[in-house]
């Protein structure tokens, strides 16, 4: 796992979108076992304190679940993870929106924009076929 981290972000928070992303594109899959404590400390080369803090959010997010004995897994829980892939995608489409209103386009030429993007792009052909 490799992540440039911000210092304008606490580290649990890009650990935990990190580990978001990585369960809506499907690296992690439901019921999948996460990486221990101490593991993922070593291999990000940061104090295990701030993984434990990331662990205890998502688990009181649902994303995680902690079997006793066992570690740390994804949820099953379909929902929970649809859900995050929805905060996620928009968290993106404000952002968008709000540089694109920045730059003085109106709702209709961002509208046209994004059709225009999303009809020539491959993404959309490759889901279709």
């Amino acid at each position: 796992m490799t992540i440039e981290f911000d210092n304008n972000m606490p580290i649990y928070l890009q650990i935990m979108n990190y580990m978001k992303k990585q369960i809506v594109i499907g690296k992690l899959g439901p019921g999948d076992k996460i990486e221990s404590v101490r593991d993922l400390a070593a291999e990000l080369q940061i104090n295990p304190n701030t993984i434990q803090r990331t662990f205890q959010e998502l688990e009181r997010e649902g994303i995680v679940e902690t079997k006793r004995g066992l570690g740390r897994y994804v949820t099953n829980e379909e929902s929970i993870i649809m859900r995050i892939k929805k905060e996620m995608a928009g968290q993106l489409l404000e952002h968008f929106v709000m540089g694109m209103k920045e730059l003085g386009f109106a709702k209709q030429d961002i509208i046209a924009l994004v059709e225009n993007a999303v009809s020539s792009s491959t993404i959309g052909k490759e889901e279709s076929s």
